[in-house]
């Protein structure tokens, strides 16, 4: 079965992050999760314009770069900027007067708009957005740090987006806590790909390519 893993970087090692992104992209891994916290949309920071501008200047692998920051709209031309065509941009919905506005910025310059939704952020709200963008990430633990616990209640929220997606032509990603039962539950169900991060791939003391080629022969 196929699936698609993206490495959750706010994890990695920053002692050597060219060494980080090396491992990740020879051990097979299908894109870079970026993770940009602002401490005001959530409650920590995370990672930098330049730590995003350098992991795209290091791989030709895509870059998945999630915004938790308040108000994208008025940053989003410096990260866009510094990206590739190809490469996806989540929002926030609840982060922006008008995401929809953001997020044909981020069509017209060729990238992937995507919309991340928080467990506690209802699909009806963001229904008219499920048109727009061809990524959802949703989020299974609230956003902000790694290593929570998953909310089993999202669950609900995946059956919905999966009878949706079709329709609407988008794919669906999960990001938190993601365990490998839950990949094996969820990739059969239609889930596109998982953001791994502490759960399963980062300070297991297990080369990159070994654990992902452990996920890849999960036996479904």
């Amino acid at each position: 079965m196929e699936f698609e893993l993206t490495a959750s970087m706010m994890c990695a090692n920053y002692g050597n992050l060219e060494k980080e992104v090396r491992d990740l992209e020879t051990g097979g891994i299908d894109s870079f999760h970026i993770d940009i916290m602002d401490g005001r949309y959530v409650p920590n920071f995370a990672m930098s314009l330049n730590d995003m501008r350098y992991i795209a200047s290091a791989t030709k692998k895509p870059l998945d770069v999630h915004l938790m920051i308040e108000h994208p709209n008025n940053h989003i031309g410096l990260f866009l900027h510094n990206l590739r065509p190809g490469d996806t941009v989540y929002i926030h919905p609840e982060a922006e007067y008008h995401p929809s506005t953001t997020l044909q910025k981020i069509i017209d310059a060729k990238m992937i708009p995507g919309i991340a939704i928080n467990p506690g952020t209802s699909v009806e709200t963001v229904m008219e957005m499920l048109r727009i963008v061809k990524k959802v990430l949703v989020m299974s633990v609230n956003p902000g740090s790694a290593g929570q616990m998953y909310l089993p209640y999202v669950g609900h929220k995946f059956t919905k987006l999966l009878a949706m997606k079709q329709e609407m032509d988008f794919e669906l990603y999960w990001d938190g806590a993601c365990s490998a039962d839950k990949i094996l539950e969820y990739a059969p169900k239609g889930v596109k790909g998982f953001v791994l991060g502490t759960t399963l791939l980062f300070g297991k003391g297990r080369p990159y390519g070994e654990t992902i080629q452990n996920i890849r022969n999960l036996k479904f």
